[in-house]
């Protein structure tokens, strides 16, 4: 299998001196919503273990290109997706793929913290019991070990039957990113994990975000420029252009802040646009 060529890929690696692998890549990816053309033609290489910022003014189809990636979109009712969306060798929307198997492979992070409204304890645990996992002993020591992982141990080790939803925000969305951890996913998908938290908790969510930079490629929706330059190693800019979403330009993080290459990143950059 080749991977596509694309004029868009993102080019220097800040996280590793040489270029990673594309761990998740498209080519001419477009999306309907019934008629409507909302994403169009859009191709691109997601490089492994970094974290890519997909950035851009509200309804230029960020979200959108995110529920691709793991086939959300066959939840959404006359929705239509073209073109090519790879997961390493895997052929994401081949319809022999097994979703449920993918969506473990590729884990999604909500805007809204969501938890479960169980304990904290069966929060992790009943994903990986819904995963065939039954093993009590084998579930306490993930569920152990993601809450270490994304600092909340020792907040909730106490607690753990408690309920979830008596977490406040900011633990509620590390609880949601335990979650997904705990499956194992390879990527990360994130849906402005940190827009309804206050400054100190979205700090202690990038600090996260950051730790998990190698071990998951992670995908983020920002509208937080300066987010994505402190946190991303890539960053891909999206554009409503003739009514639908389109990829402006994509590149490291330095090059799209301090070199862009497009009018309309530079305008956005600087605030003038967007």
């Amino acid at each position: 299998m080749n991977t596509p060529s694309s004029e868009t890929e993102l080019i220097s690696s800040p996280c590793e001196e040489d270029l990673p692998l594309p761990c998740l890549y498209t080519e001419r990816l477009s999306l309907y919503y019934n008629s409507k053309l909302a994403l169009q033609d859009l191709t691109i290489s997601i490089p492994k273990g970094c974290i890519t910022a997909l950035i851009g003014p509200s309804g230029c189809g960020k979200t959108s290109f995110l529920s691709c990636l793991n086939r959300l979109t066959d939840l959404i009712p006359n929705c239509k997706i073209c073109g090519q969306v790879w997961l390493e060798d895997l052929d994401i929307l081949h319809p022999k793929t097994d979703t449920v198997a993918l969506r473990r492979r590729v884990g999604t992070i909500f805007q809204k913290p969501n938890p479960f409204p169980f304990s904290i304890w069966k929060n992790i645990a009943f994903p990986l019991r819904e995963h065939g996992i039954k093993d009590r002993q084998r579930i306490d020591e993930i569920v152990e070990q993601v809450l270490v992982d994304v600092g909340l141990w020792d907040e909730v080790k106490e607690r753990l039957k408690s309920p979830a939803l008596r977490l406040s925000g900011g633990q509620k969305q590390r609880l949601c990113i335990a979650r997904t951890l705990a499956l194992q996913p390879e990527v990360l998908l994130m849906d402005e994990p940190c827009s309804a938290l206050d400054p100190i908790t979205t700090g202690i969510v990038e600090d996260l975000i950051v730790s998990l930079r190698g071990k998951y490629t992670i995908l983020i929706v920002t509208h937080n420029l300066a987010q994505a330059r402190r946190i991303a190693d890539y960053v891909a800019l999206f554009w409503v252009k003739d009514g639908s979403g389109r990829l402006i330009e994509a590149g490291s993080v330095k090059q799209i802040f301090e070199n862009p290459q497009q009018p309309i990143t530079g305008a956005y950059i600087s605030g003038s646009r967007g």
